[in-house]
Order: structure tokens, then sequence, then C-alpha cells
């Protein structure tokens, strides 16, 4: 029941002009993504699937701050700590703006904002139909060295190029 309290809130939270991400219940077995904090430690893990055209996401992480934060998929699959720019900028296979509220289109790696709970960990189902598993496909998150999933410390403001003022990044998956 929580769990289901959790995604309705954060299904009010996302912004309407948000067509193609919604929240997900039902899961298909795909690649395990290991979150790990700045000191590289891990603190959670990310399950990805592709069913029906849509790439599914599953997280669950701890030891993170309460609170709103971005959370997105960048083009590169490494996660050097502590800062992790390693990862790169967002995943932008179509070389397009960030923001789900940017006249000029989004990046495939953009997703919309989790809430961690007070006791700092995270439960949450998304999907995307912007991004891919399916190797090949240009929006493909399985390219060639792979890409990442960065959580920020802020929240992502959904217009402001190019990663939403969302802030420092807190933690990081390496999706190969």
């Amino acid at each position: 029941m929580k769990k289901l309290l959790l995604a309705a809130s954060m299904m009010l939270a996302v912004p309407a002009a948000l067509p193609s991400l919604v929240h997900a219940n039902n899961q298909a077995p795909g690649v395990t993504v290991s979150i790990v904090n700045g000191q590289g430690e891990a603190i959670g893990q990310a399950e990805l699937s592709q069913k029906d055209g849509k790439l599914f996401m599953h997280l669950e992480a701890k030891k993170l701050p309460p609170g709103k934060h971005a959370i997105h998929f960048h083009a590169e699959g490494k996660c050097d700590p502590p800062d992790f720019s390693s990862a790169g900028g967002h995943f932008n296979p179509f070389d397009k703006q960030h923001g789900f509220n940017n006249p000029k289109g989004y990046h495939s790696g953009d997703l919309p904002n989790i809430e961690v709970g007070a006791d700092g960990s995270v439960s949450v189902d998304l999907f995307t139909a912007d991004a891919s598993l399916l190797q090949g496909k240009p929006n493909s998150l399985l390219k060639p060295g792979g890409t990442a999933i960065v959580i920020h410390e802020k929240e992502d403001d959904y217009v402001t190029d190019p990663a939403g003022n969302s802030g420092s990044r807190i933690a990081c998956g390496v999706i190969k």
C-alpha cells in the first residue's frame, strides 16, 4: 500500500507535458544496474527491462538526502566517484535541448523527478518510450561503451538546458 501511495503522489507531481513517461507496475527481466554514491558505496539498484516499445525502470536506493531529486540517463557508461563527471552529459542521441517543458523538445535521457523519503530511501517505477534497451537503435542505452543512470542533488526544473538546474551528481550506475 505504501508503494502504491508513493507512485500515486509522484504521478501528481509529474507535469502534464510528459505523455511518454508514466509509472509502471509490471516489470520484465532485463539489465540490473548497481547504484553507488560519491564514496563508491553501493546504495541501491535499478532494474531495466524492455516491453511493448517502452523501457521500464524499477529503482530502489537508500542513504540519499530526503526530498525531490532529478534522475537522468547519461551518455557515458562510467561512474567515477566522487562527482561522476565521467558519465558525461545527458543521453541525447537526437540532439534536443533539456526539459519536458522546453519547446525545442527534450533529451532521451530526461526522466521525471523522484521523491526520496525522510528515511533516505526511494522505491519507484517509471517507464519511457524515449530510450531503449534494443541494441542497434539510435536511442539504445546499450550502445558501445554503455550509458549511466545519475541521481542529482536537486530536482529538475524541466526546462533549463542542459540539466534542469539539478545541481551536483550524488549517485550513479553504469548501464552495460
